[in-house]
C-alpha cells in the first residue's frame, strides 16, 4: 500500500485545477511527477521488455514502415522495474486524486515503444470499449521515459469521455473484433476537419505523466528520424469499476478472470491488486 510521502509528492502536482480539468477535458498533463530515478527504473523495465517480450507483445506497425512499433500487456508480474514503479510511485495517489476516488486498483500495464523513424499513426480511438470493465472512475497513465515532440505525443479530444462508446475497430485493418458490427456508432473522422474538434496535446519530458480517461479520443503520430519514443501506461481503476465478461476476447485479454469473478461485481481479484486508500 502506498505511504504518506506518495500521496505527498501527488498532492504537489495534482492541484484542484487539474483535478477540475480532469473532470472537464478527459485528460490533463502532470508535470514531473515521476522523479530521475522512477524514470530510470523505468527506462531499465522497458528495455528489458523489449529485449525480452511476453507471449502478448505485437508488432503494432507495417513491414514497410522504415520505423519499428512494438506494444507489450500485462507484464508487470516479471517485470521487476514495472512492478516498483507501480507500487512505489506517486502515480497511484496522483490516480485516486483525479478520480476522486477512495480507493485505487491496477487494471494493467502496457509497453508502446516507436523506434526512429516510425511512421505509423496510432488512430484515433476510445481505450474502455476494448476492455472488460464498467464505470465511470478509471484513469490512464502515458508516461514517457524519452522527450517527445508536440507533433509525436498523445492527442485528446476535450470533452469526448463524457460522450457515447465508439465502435473499437483493429488498428491495422479496421476489422470490428469486439462489438458487432453496427451496434456502435463509429468515430468521426477527425484527422479530416481537426480544426472542427477542440485537440489537446503536450509535449513533455520524462518525469512528465499524461493521464486521461478511458473513454477519452485520443491518437498519436508517427516519429521523427533521429526520435526514440518508449512509453510505460499504465491503468488504474477507481471504486465504481466492476467487471463486464465479454463473449470476445478482450485487449488486453484476462484468461479465466470470468470463471471466479461474475458479472458487476468489483474488480477484487489478484490480478487487480489495491495499490491506494484514502484512508
Amino acid at each position: 500500500m502506498q505511504t504518506l510521502e506518495f500521496t505527498r509528492r501527488a498532492q504537489a502536482v495534482v492541484t484542484p485545477d487539474l483535478v477540475g480539468a480532469f473532470a472537464r477535458d478527459g485528460a490533463v498533463c502532470l508535470r514531473q511527477l515521476l522523479n530521475a530515478d522512477e524514470v530510470a527504473l523505468l527506462r531499465d523495465g522497458i528495455n528489458a521488455n523489449i529485449a525480452t517480450p511476453s507471449p502478448r507483445a505485437k508488432v503494432a506497425s507495417r513491414p514497410d514502415d522504415p520505423g519499428f512499433f512494438i506494444e507489450d500487456f500485462c507484464c508487470w508480474q516479471d517485470n521487476d522495474a514495472y512492478r516498483r514503479v507501480i507500487f512505489d510511485s506517486p502515480l497511484a495517489a496522483a490516480a485516486g486524486l483525479l478520480m476522486q476516488s477512495h480507493g485505487v486498483r491496477l487494471y494493467h500495464d502496457h509497453m508502446l515503444t516507436k523506434e526512429p523513424g516510425t511512421r505509423q499513426r496510432t488512430p484515433w480511438h476510445q481505450d474502455q470499449p476494448y476492455y472488460n470493465i464498467e464505470g465511470r472512475q478509471n484513469i490512464s497513465f502515458w508516461i514517457p521515459v524519452d522527450p517527445v515532440r508536440r507533433h509525436s505525443t498523445l492527442e485528446f479530444v476535450a470533452g469526448s469521455h463524457t460522450g457515447p462508446w465508439l465502435m473499437p475497430r483493429s488498428f491495422m485493418d479496421h476489422q470490428a473484433k469486439w462489438f458487432p458490427e453496427g451496434s456502435l456508432a463509429d468515430l468521426p473522422d477527425i484527422e479530416a476537419a481537426r480544426d472542427d474538434f477542440p485537440i489537446l496535446g503536450w509535449a513533455v519530458e520524462p518525469g512528465d505523466v499524461i493521464a486521461f480517461h478511458m473513454l477519452s479520443l485520443h491518437a498519436a503520430g508517427g516519429v521523427d528520424g533521429d526520435a526514440r519514443r518508449r512509453v510505460f501506461s499504465v491503468r488504474m481503476l477507481g471504486d465504481d469499476i466492476t467487471h463486464a465478461p465479454r463473449n470476445w476476447v478482450t485487449s488486453p485479454p484476462f484468461p479465466g478472470l470470468a470463471d471466479r469473478l461474475p458479472a458487476g461485481a468489483p474488480m477484487a481479484d489478484a490480478l487487480f491488486p489495491l495499490l491506494w486508500s484514502a484512508d
